[in-house]
């Protein structure tokens, strides 16, 4: 069995997209009350650019607004999800209890590696309840470069993982996991795209596969 299995959270554990909308919505909503919107709320954009890292999605969101207001659409945002989430708007994919059982029944270490930022993340966990299963839950908030091959890395370093799997949907999840010698496990879930799921090693359409996935990957 493998060591450690690293998965992302949203669009991987967590079905972001239950809250994502509600969420830009409130946003969007709050900057047309101060007059620094006026257009439509853009979902589809964020949607085809999730997963990567809330800076760059403020700048590819509001190209035309300078950092300060970005960085008050970013604050705002979180507060939004974290308060969604804690209201029960959200919800986990399917069969993860079961698949983190299996995990710590074979003596599997149980990682998140997420771009989501640390307060977000934990509300999700506290929430629902996942932190027994976890050996520890990691934001890009504690990688300078924002890269999430090298938040990857700091688990590696920490735990000295030897042979494991990233497990996610988009592909810095799939770089991660090549860029540090593990397998990748592409997840065909809601914001996944065809073309960037081709370069994972292994692509499954429920996390109750990993169960028959995992134990064919030992070393």
């Amino acid at each position: 069995m493998l060591e450690a299995v690293i998965f992302d959270m949203d669009g991987t554990l967590f079905q972001t997209d239950k809250i994502l909308e509600i969420s830009l919505d409130d946003t969007f909503q709050y900057l047309r009350s101060m007059n620094k919107w006026s257009k439509a709320t853009p979902i589809d954009q964020y949607r085809e650019i999730m997963g990567v890292p809330l800076p760059e999605v403020w700048e590819t969101l509001m190209p035309d607004h300078c950092n300060a207001d970005r960085e008050k659409t970013d604050a705002y945002f979180l507060e939004r999800l974290v308060e969604n989430i804690r209201s029960g708007k959200g919800a986990l994919y399917p069969n993860i209890e079961e698949v983190f059982h299996f995990l710590q029944e074979n003596h599997c270490s149980i990682f998140i590696a997420s771009n989501g930022l640390t307060k977000y993340l934990n509300a999700i966990v506290d929430y629902y309840q996942l932190g027994h299963w976890l050996t520890e839950t990691c934001s890009i908030e504690q990688i300078e470069s924002l890269n999430k091959s090298d938040l990857v890395q700091r688990i590696i370093k920490k735990y000295g993982i030897t042979n494991g799997a990233v497990v996610g949907d988009r592909l810095s999840d799939i770089h991660a996991a090549k860029d540090n010698g593990l397998v990748s496990i592409g997840c065909h879930f809601d914001f996944a795209q065809k073309e960037e799921l081709a370069q994972a090693d292994i692509v499954v359409g429920d996390l109750i596969e990993l169960i028959s996935v995992l134990p064919e990957l030992a070393t």
